[in-house]
């Protein structure tokens, strides 16, 4: 799991390209004035999905994981806190959507937060287990973009 700012200049580390990629993406377009929806940025290799979500208290939202992409996850507006800790392999699945890449588990353990604020982006590989969307403070309507990378591109 990666956190930082997008706002950042210059990195003292070089991602892979296609993280290269999804970043050049996220900093090159107002996500505020764009309709929600999926674009594509290399085919269904690499694609933003843009959309606004409702935050939660931490227990109404769900830990997840994805097996074939990660996800770099950028807040254009509002704030969120989001849940992380590593996929040990030996958490129960709650719900499993393989045409969506999205396993869901019923719980997690040794999990920590971190607080986002818009600008920031946050890079969940396979091996990381995710709760985003969790109210920093009262929930709030946020405006969040995903830019689901292929990890084969890795």
């Amino acid at each position: 799991m990666i956190f930082s700012s997008i706002g950042v200049n210059k990195r003292s580390v070089a991602f892979p390209a296609a993280i290269e990629k999804a970043l050049d993406y996220l900093k090159a377009h107002d996500f505020t004035k764009m309709a929600p929806g999926v674009y594509e940025i290399q085919g269904k290799d690499i694609y933003a999905q843009v959309f606004d979500a409702e935050t939660k208290p931490v227990e109404e939202q769900r830990p997840e994981v994805h097996e074939k992409f990660v996800d770099v996850q950028f807040l254009a507006s509002g704030q969120e806190k989001l849940g992380f800790t590593p996929d040990t392999g030996n958490y129960e699945v709650a719900e499993r959507f393989d045409e969506r890449d999205l396993i869901f588990y019923k719980e997690v353990e040794n999990e920590s937060f971190i607080e986002a604020r818009p600008g920031c982006f946050s890079i969940f590989f396979p091996e990381d287990v995710h709760r985003p969307a969790c109210a920093s403070g009262k929930p709030m309507t946020v405006r969040k973009v995903v830019v689901k990378v292929n990890k084969n591109l890795l």
